[in-house]
């Protein structure tokens, strides 16, 4: 690790990662015309975003940089896989990591992983049907689509927010930051399917100012503390999601950690760590 890397990760642990991140997500909710139009086309013409998919392309268009950074795509953008028992990728990013979850570990980068137990907020009886199961981790980067979609249709057990740090999420931190998924700010959302029990948490970053679901809208407790939704007791009708719909969003964005049990299902042979990947993309297949 060179010196630039280790003073970036050393700044990672003496930040306000909360206090920074609220303060950014106030700018990003920002109305003022010439302000949220600098920002927004700064944006795009720093990370490249491709705006002819949106189905607003104007940039002024958006009331303020959130509603740019959480943008629609014009119908067809992302056209789901339709093959036999696909599994579909929950987002447009880049695959950090995949494969089995093994003595109830996570693989994170060289020489790291992390807890599946304490990636679901310390609950064994939640944890228990991941266990010798299935995951891949999908980064978002600032440029990508920052909905987070179904990989299979599925109906809604339990929401858990989880609080946590907010450390940046990339290579560099993956690498250096021990437990760095068990560790940031999450929601856990657990789903059952016809392939069993699945999870997609939606894990938070630096700067990343709140996240989203379809069916709670904004997750961000009062208080950081621990919090279940048990929505197989509480809601009145099952919420169904279809594979491919809408799940949730980033308000500025990282990653999404997708969980399966053991023997459900079979990834992709052609993805590996750094494959780019989009929303609607077979990730896996069925078993």
């Amino acid at each position: 690790m060179n010196f630039k890397q280790r003073l970036f990760i050393f700044m990672q642990y003496v930040l306000p990662h909360h206090t920074l991140s609220r303060l950014i997500g106030r700018l990003a909710e920002c109305e003022s015309t010439w302000f949220k139009n600098r920002l927004i086309t700064w944006f795009i013409k720093r990370y490249n975003v491709n705006m002819s998919e949106a189905r607003l392309e104007d940039p002024s268009a958006y009331r303020h940089f959130n509603d740019f950074f959480t943008r629609e795509l014009k119908a067809g953008a992302r056209p789901l896989d339709t093959s036999e028992k696909s599994v579909l990728s929950p987002a447009d990013g880049a695959i950090s990591q995949l494969g089995a979850i093994e003595h109830g570990r996570i693989f994170q980068a060289k020489g790291h992983s992390f807890s599946l137990l304490e990636l679901l907020g310390g609950n064994t009886e939640r944890a228990a049907p991941f266990m010798g199961g299935s995951f891949s981790t999908v980064y978002l980067s600032p440029k990508d689509y920052h909905r987070v979609h179904m990989p299979l249709t599925g109906i809604l057990r339990e929401m858990v927010y989880i609080p946590g740090r907010l450390f940046s999420v990339n290579q560099t931190t993956a690498e250096h930051v021990p437990e760095l998924f068990a560790r940031n700010e999450r929601v856990a959302c657990i789903f059952d399917t016809e392939q069993g029990p699945m999870a997609v948490v939606l894990v938070g970053a630096m700067i990343v100012a709140s996240i989203e679901t379809v069916w709670a809208g904004l997750i961000t407790p009062p208080m950081r503390e621990l919090r279940s939704y048990d929505y197989s007791q509480t809601a009145r009708q099952p919420i169904t999601l279809e594979k491919g719909a809408e799940l949730g969003r980033f308000k500025l964005g990282s990653t999404a950690v997708v969980l399966f049990g053991p023997n459900h299902v079979i990834w992709d042979e052609s993805l590996q760590a750094t494959t780019a990947v989009q929303v609607g993309q077979r990730m896996a297949t069925e078993v």
